[in-house]
């Protein structure tokens, strides 16, 4: 008996194999268990049934100054995209597809997304474009990210076509210990950059979403080289196992700063910052332990420095840190940063200063949209504005409240 037979009163649904399921389809099961070198050649041969050809993956280097092919059999293989100055990149920090009009055809280059952190994009050339191939290669990015960032995990392929220069250990260490760089929610966004990219030591950051609470960290350790990145591999560790703890932000102080301590000794700290953002209400609960002051911006503009009691950092076993709280408005940002943003010495011998990364924050809040491209124009800009210095590391981390509810996105129309 079918389906359609045992519930008359319903439409039979129709469980063919069309043309668009079928290219994803074979992508999908195929995708399981091969190799990582052999991902390049199926998505060219995918995009090839649609009618696409010149196929390139780009991929953000660590710096997040270029969009650099990733090698691959059946790929082409230019030389690397400028992301703030090309198509590429207009398609990567708006997560939107760009086409561009050439003899011959339409080259496309569609975001890689996996979920809402951008990998890279996807660049083809086809004929011509109609809402059919957009919404089935749009689909076929989406998976292409997906299978990127599975296969990621275990092989060093991207990891290569992503550096640009040599990197230390310590880098090494930190990159490995990061999340992705952005992530957005209807709700809420985050972003972070660390400089310098191919040396960072102590500085590093973290985030998880549970259910409604946003939870966020930016921590900034003492030193510099793999004596740093330890601590702060510590100072991440025991934040995130006593966030998964359900405690309160000031036992998760208590925990770090024991963790610290205990693996350490007396004479090495680490600063920190914990938050704690609850993406239905707005309400933003924080403890400092030695960090710079984050900014609240509004309208893009720095309306406030969110000033708050301090404790001593991580590992000198200060006293319970008080938990601050501010209400946010649809819309607000909160910028985080590391010292070694604003200590940095110019050439004249003075320091770069808080009421200078306000004045840019507010230009640079104007020119870009997107988290995660004002992160990145901003730490861009200011370490050009410090002539190209980067004795310490200097970190951003902004992160956006829109409010508003995500329930509709699990909801099949």
């Amino acid at each position: 008996m079918t389906e359609g037979e045992r519930h008359p009163d319903k439409g039979v649904v129709d469980r063919s194999e069309g043309f668009g399921e079928r290219l994803l389809g074979v992508l999908l099961d195929r995708a399981h268990e091969m190799p990582p070198q052999l991902i390049a050649p199926l998505i060219a041969e995918e995009v090839s049934r649609v009618g696409g050809r010149d196929v390139s993956i780009l991929l953000q280097d660590y710096g997040q100054l270029h969009l650099v092919p990733l090698p691959g059999r059946r790929l082409v293989v230019g030389e690397p995209e400028p992301i703030g100055d090309s198509h590429a990149g207009t398609a990567f920090l708006r997560a939107t597809r760009v086409e561009v009009p050439q003899a011959g055809g339409v080259r496309m280059f569609l975001p890689l997304l996996d979920g809402s952190d951008q990998v890279g994009v996807l660049a083809l050339t086809l004929d011509a474009v109609d809402d059919d191939d957009r919404r089935l290669l749009r689909r076929l990015a989406g998976l292409v990210a997906d299978i990127l960032v599975t296969k990621h995990h275990y092989t060093d392929q991207f990891f290569l076509a992503r550096r640009r220069e040599p990197m230390s250990v310590a880098a090494e260490i930190q990159w490995s210990l990061l999340p992705p760089l952005a992530m957005s929610v209807p709700q809420a966004a985050v972003a972070g950059i660390l400089e310098p990219a191919y040396n960072v030591a102590g500085d590093s950051f973290d985030y998880a979403l549970n259910d409604d609470i946003l939870h966020l960290a930016i921590v900034d350790a003492m030193g510099h080289g793999l004596d740093a990145a330890t601590m702060a591999t510590v100072a991440i560790g025991a934040y995130r196992h006593a966030r998964r703890a359900s405690i309160g932000l000031a036992e998760i102080y208590a925990f770090m700063d024991r963790a610290v301590a205990e693996q350490f000794g007396p004479d090495h700290f680490v600063t920190a910052q914990m938050m704690r953002l609850n993406i239905t209400t707005g309400q933003l609960q924080w403890v400092n332990a030695g960090h710079p002051a984050p900014l609240l911006i509004r309208d893009h503009e720095v309306v406030q420095q969110l000033h708050s009691p301090t404790t001593l950092p991580v590992g000198f076993g200060g006293d319970e840190p008080r938990v601050s709280e501010q209400t946010l408005q649809r819309g607000d940002r909160v910028l985080c940063y590391t010292d070694g943003l604003i200590e940095e010495r110019g050439a004249g011998g003075e320091q770069f200063g808080e009421e200078q990364l306000i004045d840019w924050v507010s230009r640079i809040e104007h020119t870009e949209e997107g988290v995660r491209a004002v992160v990145r124009s901003l730490s861009h800009a200011l370490k050009q504005e410090r002539g190209g210095i980067t004795s310490d590391d200097a970190t951003l981390f902004l992160i956006e409240w829109r409010g508003g509810a995500a329930d509709h996105l699990a909801t099949m129309e």
